[in-house]
């Protein structure tokens, strides 16, 4: 389900959506970042989640008596689909059951989202496929609709997901979310993010039922590192609010180590958060589930950021890219 994306990318926040047709149908959607709140957000406190446009999926839908997928990864009919494909089986599946007129469909995806990288592959690729087929059918989903279906998906894919990635995988802009629910945030100044591939992948079904099983042996000391995540999650809306950078790489650097002492980073994040932080970064930590995955590092500016990017690479991310969250 992926193309290949540069060593080194500069992501913008491009126009355009979904086209509305008639014997195909077409929908797409894009990566994510979370910037705070990762693990805390499974027990119900806030976390904020960015937008990452420049790192997409596109899902082209045509009318079929069963279900067919093409991709990279596999191409040929449902039931010979490997099992990491059975997200997308699930979103399709979910999705035409909103289309009573389709019996099956043929889906085309095409994604530059990196997989098993904390970014949201898994329910960037179910919105898009949703969003086909909605499209194909005629009618649009509600915002409600669709975060169902990619719940569905994100179910298959991860056991037991907060719902961030379902809502901020079809948002155009930074998010607050808390169970379930989404809104906006508003940004005081533009802000210039960094992401950094460590190379491994990361599970965050693992490390969330890791988390889980910690929390189950010591409840009151897990509770008192979500407590923490969560009240840096609430400042840190208002330094986005404000457009304070300072403030808010301080407190991305301080949620890294909380969620390094709950077990969910490794040897390669933490090594590439401290790269950042030597080449001058205002903060920075790793992003999504953990244990694997990118880390997140705001720069100071735009060339600022390649400067970190070339940091990261040396420091052996094999990945960079850049992208810039615009005042709104």
């Amino acid at each position: 389900m992926r193309t290949p994306t540069p060593a080194h990318a500069s992501l913008a926040y491009p126009a355009g959506g979904a086209r509305t047709g008639t014997s195909t149908g077409a929908g797409a959607a894009h990566a994510k970042a979370i910037l705070l709140g990762e693990h805390a957000a499974v027990y119900g406190a806030p976390a904020l989640a960015l937008p990452v446009h420049g790192l997409g999926v596109h899902a082209d839908v045509a009318p079929a008596e069963a279900i067919l997928l093409g991709s990279e990864l596999f191409t040929g009919p449902a039931a010979e689909a490997p099992a990491r494909l059975w997200p997308v089986l699930t979103a399709v599946r979910a999705a035409l059951d909103h289309q009573p007129s389709l019996s099956g469909a043929r889906v085309q995806i095409r994604s530059s989202v990196p997989y098993e990288r904390g970014l949201g592959s898994s329910a960037a690729v179910a919105a898009a496929v949703a969003r086909a087929v909605a499209d194909l059918g005629g009618a649009e989903l509600s915002p409600d609709a669709l975060y169902g279906i990619v719940q569905e998906a994100e179910r298959v894919a991860h056991g037991h997901p907060s719902g961030l990635d379902a809502r901020a995988v079809t948002t155009g802009g930074p998010i607050r979310f808390q169970r379930g629910q989404a809104s906006p945030v508003r940004v005081g100044s533009p802000l210039v993010f960094t992401l950094a591939d460590s190379g491994a992948s990361g599970s965050t079904a693992q490390a969330v039922a890791q988390v889980r099983a910690r929390r189950d042996a010591d409840p009151a000391a897990v509770d008192t590192v979500i407590d923490r995540i969560a009240t840096l999650t609430e400042a840190a809306t208002g330094d986005l609010t404000r457009g304070d950078g300072v403030a808010l790489g301080e407190r991305m650097t301080q949620t890294h180590h909380l969620l390094a002492g709950l077990g969910v980073s490794d040897h390669r994040l933490d090594a590439l958060v401290a790269a950042a932080l030597a080449a001058g970064a205002a903060g920075a930590k790793l992003t999504g589930g953990g244990q694997g995955g990118c880390i997140i590092a705001l720069a100071r500016s735009t060339e600022h950021a390649e400067q970190l990017g070339s940091a990261l690479r040396a420091a052996g991310a094999p990945r960079t890219w850049t992208t810039t969250v615009p005042a709104r």
